[in-house]
């Protein structure tokens, strides 16, 4: 079983209306670029770290940036958080970051303790 992100052809009907309508040549599969550029934002990928399945990484990036810069994505999200709205319902974040281990450190420049630290400050 592929561990890939594919859309289902009822979701792709559903964000269909929010497409900018192509001018020009036609678009490569919005499906296939659509999932890839789920994919990657889903597991905090590179461009070019796409899978070969979703296509260039170039189209997904270009794609990401022009319909972003148009709006298509927020306004995506801003329906469909819309449509599911339900009044009793609560959000929480739960987003984390990861410090590198240094970041921890509260030593001073030039190697001061916590303690010291605490007394500078306190006098």
């Amino acid at each position: 079983m592929s561990d890939l992100f594919w859309l289902t052809e009822a979701q792709m009907e559903r964000l269909r209306p929010f497409f900018p309508l192509s001018h020009g040549k036609p678009r490569v599969d919005d499906r296939r670029v659509l999932s890839g550029i789920i994919f990657i934002n889903r597991n905090g990928l590179r461009w070019r770290d796409a899978p070969a399945a979703y296509g260039p990484p170039k189209t997904l990036y270009n794609r990401w940036v022009r319909w972003s810069r148009l709006g298509v994505f927020a306004c995506i999200l801003t329906e469909l958080a819309a449509a599911g709205r339900e009044r009793d319902t609560l959000m929480i974040d739960a987003t984390h970051l990861k410090a590198h281990r240094t970041a921890a450190s509260l030593r001073g420049k030039k190697g001061g303790t916590v303690a010291s630290l605490g007394a500078a400050r306190a006098g």
